[in-house]
């Protein structure tokens, strides 16, 4: 049997021709060490003592399982068992479908995943970052501070239910572009048809990915790349135009300044001296006030994109009709191509003078003419057009609102944000209840890290400060001042253990 990391080295490398197609995959599902790298990446996983519709967990696992699936691989009478329908809440009160794969399903999918991301990963475009290794969220948003400078509109685009809605023999057919194996095909086929199992009755699906399936990221990444190939040409056809028109009172004033610089090195009389240094000066400070370049030059538009799962931003330097034909081209081939729908709710087309939402920040962009001296010390406005990064009061108040960290009070119609207990903590110990708030603080300030008003992050922090107080005080039925003074150990919260 060949070595695991041989194989995905050799998957990788064939990926890199653009030309070749993968043949015999089917034949790797029959090698025994490629299901214990499985195992060891998806053992320690949450959900993994949940049983799945068969009743088995993880602590069924052994290797004559893995001999036995192996064997039914190869006779090709492996069948993926329907997965057990959960619900989950949503952040915005609904409830998430979730299914749970049985554990040998699970295993299998895992040597799939694994398979296809060597094929695929070197040919994903840049600009999809979610469910890739070494990417996600904070990825995401980098490439959207250094690409979107400037853009005076964004389209914010959510694909309505993509994870239900992906056409199977649409996924099917693109695969097929690569991999010319059918035995390899019609086993992922099995598994997209497998089904759910809801209150012991059986639903089969017909389109979308298998809900909680391992496999079910890199299938839809590999569905929307057709999306990230269509943006890539069609960001080629859109941009027009090499550089800006240079704007006319900018120029005008740099004239005057260089005017006034050569004048001043011809004349030696004091006054002409001190009256061509003011009109050095009074040139500069008039200059910061315009830009440098025409911001409303018809004949130069730029368009950039980033994708993350389901969810797209795209930035423009053009005018509102040109975002509208974008956004109406976007929808026609996600309709005609791939038979997914643009959320129309949800699909805004913003001005850059308001803030984008996306991935949880706000996003906009700079317009102050605030100079900062570089080089020489010769001042540039180093800020305007730049992209920034907000996390809201809004999103810091739902955060503490799903904790259950918080009330509000209104004074003069002024809303006053006050922390509160969580009586359902008062059964943990001490140390319990200050790892889950210590917890929930670092994952909110690890997240927002990027946020260029991360100061603002404090309010989050003193409202789960004292509702970790008030916690300890409803636990030990005490108030919240006799808690501070019994935990403070030089000035700082302590325990004992």
């Amino acid at each position: 049997m060949r070595h695991p990391e041989k194989v995905l080295n050799s998957l990788a490398e064939h990926s890199k021709i653009l030309t070749y197609r993968f043949e015999r995959l089917y034949r790797i599902l029959f090698n025994q060490e490629m299901y214990y790298v499985a195992y060891q990446r998806i053992y320690s996983k949450e959900g993994n003592m949940t049983p799945g519709v068969d009743g088995k967990t993880i602590d069924d696992m052994s290797i004559s399982r893995i001999e036995q699936l192996i064997e039914l691989l190869k006779s090709e009478q492996y069948q993926p068992i329907s997965s057990k329908r959960i619900y989950i809440p949503k952040k915005n009160g609904s409830k998430r479908p979730l299914g749970i794969p049985s554990f040998n399903d699970k295993l299998v999918q895992e040597v799939i995943r694994m398979i296809l991301e060597a094929i695929y990963e070197g040919s994903f475009e840049h600009c999809s970052h979610g469910f890739r290794p070494n990417r996600g969220c904070h990825t995401a948003l980098s490439q959207i501070k250094d690409t979107f400078t400037g853009s005076k509109w964004f389209v914010e685009g959510d694909i309505k239910g993509f994870f239900d809605n992906i056409n199977h023999d649409i996924l099917i057919n693109i695969m097929g572009e690569k991999i010319s194996d059918d035995r390899f095909l019609r086993l992922i086929r099995k598994f997209l048809n497998a089904g759910y199992m809801e209150d012991w009755v059986f639903h089969r699906t017909y389109s979308g990915t298998p809900q909680g399936g391992i496999i079910s990221p890199i299938l839809a990444n590999i569905y929307l790349d057709k999306f990230d190939k269509y943006m890539k040409e069609y960001i080629q056809s859109f941009d027009k135009g090499k550089n800006r028109k240079t704007d006319t009172a900018y120029t005008k004033y740099a004239l005057r300044k260089i005017r006034a610089e050569r004048k001043l090195k011809t004349v030696t009389d004091v006054e002409q001296r001190k009256f061509y240094l003011n009109r050095i000066n009074e040139s500069c400070k008039a200059r910061v006030n315009h830009p440098s370049l025409d911001e409303m030059d018809s004949s130069y538009r730029r368009l950039k994109y980033v994708r993350y799962a389901d969810d797209f931003l795209i930035g423009i330097i053009g005018s509102k009709e040109d975002c509208v034909k974008a956004k109406e081209e976007i929808k026609l081939f996600l309709l005609e191509r791939l038979k997914l729908e643009l959320s129309d709710q949800k699909t805004l087309i913003t001005n850059a003078k308001e803030n984008a939402k996306f991935l949880g920040y706000e996003i906009g962009i700079y317009k102050t003419n605030q100079t900062k001296r570089i080089g020489r010390g010769t001042p540039h406005r180093y800020y305007r057009s730049k992209v920034f990064l907000e996390v809201s009061l809004d999103t810091m108040k739902k955060k503490l609102f799903e904790y259950d960290a918080i009330r509000l009070s209104y004074n003069n119609g002024k809303e006053i944000w006050r922390s509160k207990a969580r009586p359902c903590m008062k059964n943990n110990d001490d140390l319990e209840i200050l790892n889950q708030y210590n917890a929930e603080i670092r994952g909110f300030y690890n997240y927002f890290s990027l946020a260029n008003n991360s100061y603002k992050i404090d309010s989050f922090y003193n409202i789960m400060e004292y509702s970790m107080y008030k916690t300890y005080a409803c636990k030990y039925e005490s108030s919240t001042r006799k808690i501070i003074r019994e935990y403070s150990k030089n000035g700082e919260l302590g325990l004992t253990i």
